[in-house]
């Protein structure tokens, strides 16, 4: 089973209501998390502002998953961490999280 939009939006909310505050993305470098996504995500992802078609696993856009109501920084370093079966086993150092973090968030559109 992947994680659908569906799983992303209940995920955030959890996250949200059940964790205090949210992880601040001090000291992040978009411009990294964007190399990072381009080098390693974009196998399986659409990872650049306006792509909206992935690869053939299906996998969730960046900016969708950017642009789902309650995706914290939290949500999106519990995203990143939890497997998916369909996810190879990629295991970021702190940075690099934090990077690709502050980049997905700086693909959110909403006013």
């Amino acid at each position: 089973m992947e994680l659908g939009m569906k799983s992303m939006t209940l995920l955030a909310a959890v996250v949200a209501l059940g964790l205090p505050g949210e992880i601040q993305a001090q000291d992040a470098d978009i411009a990294a998390g964007k190399a990072y996504a381009e080098a390693v995500c974009s196998k399986c992802h659409a990872v650049l502002a306006g792509e909206d078609l992935s690869s053939e696993f299906g996998a969730t856009p960046f900016q969708e998953v950017a642009e789902t109501p309650g995706m914290t920084e939290y949500a999106l370093s519990v995203w990143l961490q939890t497997s998916h079966p369909t996810m190879p086993d990629i295991v970021l150092e702190q940075d690099e999280m934090r990077n690709v973090i502050a980049y997905i968030r700086s693909l959110d559109r909403r006013p």
